[in-house]
């Protein structure tokens, strides 16, 4: 099988990785790729944002499964175009990827399935009055989001209302996110832990599986202070979140969604990522994102022992999916990100150690911001790399991970310090 791997962060490293290691797969492709992703694949210059480019190139080398790694070529139709060809694609079609790209419209759907969520309004830009008004009637810890997509970063949460009124101003006046925030979404804050579960879908509800649940870290800084971002490191497996709360989550959220979503005409293929905050009161479900997180997919696709091809090409075909099986091992990766991050990401900065990084024990360098110039790898975004590492134990592997990350630099080298600290 020839797949296709579109995108050029960390999670499409991971993604690319595994299935060069799949015994179903006999060559990758990446579009566009990354310094790392050419180290395993052919990297093709093409868009992954453009459905059109992206199933001519699947046509013009005879990919057998394209398999999508970002949110916008699957809110932009990119599974729709290479069906269209005949062509298996993983991910959702852009009916379901809807999910993510309107966090109003995945609220509706909660409602309408059931599924235990925060209390939430939705507001557009003639709704400033009416949003402010439901922000004070909030009992103390804000929520306020853009609906649509912001790459992780349009999410405030904040117990100061001022902070949250102003959020809610630069959001419908334009001036935060476009487009992208002129509707928003607030919601009560919960407390708890948090929870990501990836869940491979193949278009039956009941035929949906749950991989390993892992727990990322979103805010800049230890302790998780300063801004969200796109996640800062993650670890798997969780001690939280064990067999009988993976089952509850699928009979309490994912299965209503899923028949939810069918009712509406969609059969949903591909991967829901299923962002929890485990309450006092239980599980609530915070967000459905429509691919593998990131840095999620870095902790969790390692430990994956089942051929990652097969899995996704039943699941993109609609047939039953393999047994899923991970190995004993943790997982941890942490993020090295760039100074300014997430805000104004200095870039064009000499990366130097990878190799020494990559010769730790157990250690694998996934590229996620990175782009070469001659002889160079040079940094290229906020989040530059995920430097995830295997190990008997939790503790063990993130000791491997900060022991591979500690050889890696640049000026201005940012990562959080507690990444599974104390797990």
């Amino acid at each position: 099988m020839r797949a296709l791997v579109l995108g050029s962060g960390g999670r499409e490293h991971a993604l690319a990785r595994g299935l060069a290691l799949a015994p179903s797969v006999d060559e990758v492709l990446c579009a566009p790729g990354n310094p790392g992703m050419a180290a395993l694949a052919e990297c093709v210059p093409v868009a992954a944002d453009d459905p059109v480019a992206v199933a001519d190139l699947a046509d013009a080398r005879a990919v057998d499964l394209v398999v999508v790694g970002p949110e916008q070529p699957l809110v932009n139709g990119v599974v729709d175009a290479v069906a269209a060809r005949g062509r298996l694609a993983f991910g959702p079609v852009a009916a379901g990827a809807r999910l993510e790209g309107s966090k109003a419209w995945m609220k509706e759907v909660l409602v309408a399935a059931g599924v235990p969520t925060a209390a939430h309004g939705t507001f557009g830009p003639d709704d400033e009055a009416a949003a402010l008004a439901f922000l004070d009637a909030l009992p103390g810890l804000y929520v306020v989001k853009t609906d649509g997509l912001a790459a992780g970063k349009g999410v405030v949460v904040t117990e100061s209302i001022a902070d949250a009124r102003a959020a809610v101003r630069g959001y419908l006046s334009g001036a935060a996110f476009g487009d992208a925030g002129r509707t928003l979404v607030i919601e009560e804050g919960l407390t708890g832990p948090e929870v990501s579960l990836l869940v491979v879908c193949n278009g039956d509800p009941a035929g949906a599986c749950a991989l390993a649940p892992a727990q990322d870290f979103k805010r800049v800084g230890d302790g998780d202070t300063g801004p969200n971002t796109g996640g800062m490191g993650a670890y798997s497996p969780v001690p939280v979140a064990g067999p009988d709360l993976v089952d509850a989550v699928m009979a309490d959220c994912v299965v209503p969604t899923l028949h939810e979503l069918a009712r509406r005409g969609i059969a949903y293929r591909g991967v829901l990522y299923a962002g929890l905050m485990l309450t006092p009161t239980g599980p609530k479900m915070l967000e459905y994102n429509v691919r593998f997180g990131d840095p999620e997919c870095e902790v969790v696709v390692p430990r994956l022992r089942t051929d990652l091809g097969a899995l996704c090409r039943a699941a993109a075909a609609g047939e039953a999916l393999p047994p899923v099986e991970f190995t004993d091992d943790a997982c941890v990766t942490v993020v090295l990100a760039s100074e300014g991050y997430p805000a104004s990401p200095r870039t064009g900065d000499p990366i130097t150690g990878l190799a020494e990084a990559a010769a730790v024990e157990g250690a694998i360098v996934f590229h996620a911001g990175t782009r070469r110039v001659g002889d160079d790898v040079v940094t290229a975004g906020g989040r530059v790399l995920a430097v995830s590492a295997l190990g008997p134990t939790v503790a063990d592997a993130r000791a491997r991970a900060y022991a591979a990350s500690d050889r890696i630099t640049w000026p201005g080298r940012l990562r959080r310090t507690d990444i599974a600290a104390g797990v």
